[in-house]
């Protein structure tokens, strides 16, 4: 408690000051910057509409017919959802756990409309994602640190700083030592979460910020947690933190 208390008073050092942000956008190269600021060019926007048709869709009653409320029903029109996926990481009231977005909105097609939650990385919880996301599109990342998020905050903060894998890499080696540097053919960015989900050319679809922290764990040789664990959770948390003051892109465009 001591501890928590003493992080509260006085956050970590950061090891990229904030005057120093940059984010990924910054390292891509010019064809990348044009897809992601055109529109009609912006693969992710197939995603954004097909979010729009899922938030005003009433998924049908599974027993005695009729349909369960929208998105919409509840929440308003997507615009309506400025400023929420700034809100998480966070921890849920009712259970107590650390929920991302993801989570979030997995928890509100499973107990406000009785259907099957999506699965991780499905396109149905990326839609979704993508379109609350873009409600908060330019609005500047924020880190609340609360006592019920500090503990969730340090184990993220160790986790970034642990050596990992069969490479022994921690993630600041590459993103807070080596930004700007080239690894192979591409220059090594910060590591900032404010795109997310981004759209991936290697991918060839969208994906969410736990998909890509897998990827890094799969580049290190480290071994790998599961979907939906909370140590991803937690380390999103300390990197939103880390990124506090640069904008939401979404929908971004990366290689």
């Amino acid at each position: 408690m001591a501890a928590c208390t003493a992080a509260a008073a006085a956050p970590p050092e950061r090891a990229i000051a904030l005057p120093d942000l940059r984010s990924g956008l910054h390292f891509a190269g010019p064809d990348v910057r044009s897809m992601q600021a055109d529109a009609a060019a912006n693969p992710a926007q197939l995603w954004i509409d097909q979010g729009r048709s899922l938030w005003s869709a009433a998924p049908a009653r599974q027993r005695g017919g009729g349909a369960e409320p929208s998105c919409q029903d509840c929440h308003g029109r997507p615009g309506s959802m400025t400023g929420a996926a700034l809100r998480f990481p966070r921890v849920h009231p009712a259970s107590g756990r650390l929920f991302n977005l993801e989570d979030q909105i997995r928890h509100c097609r499973a107990t406000r409309q009785h259907q099957p939650a999506p699965d991780f990385e499905s396109d149905e919880l990326l839609a979704l994602t993508l379109l609350v996301t873009e409600a908060s599109a330019g609005l500047t990342l924020r880190a609340r640190l609360t006592p019920e998020l500090l503990p969730h905050f340090e184990a993220g903060r160790t986790l970034y700083e642990r050596r990992q894998g069969q490479l022994n890499l921690a993630c600041g080696h590459c993103h807070d030592r080596h930004w700007g540097q080239r690894f192979h053919t591409d220059l090594l960015s910060q590591g900032h979460p404010n795109g997310y989900p981004v759209y991936r050319l290697e991918w060839q679809k969208p994906g969410s910020l736990e998909r890509r922290l897998r990827s890094c764990f799969f580049g290190v040789r480290a071994e790998i947690p599961p979907w939906g664990d909370l140590s991803m959770r937690q380390l999103g948390l300390y990197l939103t933190w880390r990124a506090e003051g640069l904008p939401v892109e979404v929908p971004a465009v990366r290689k």
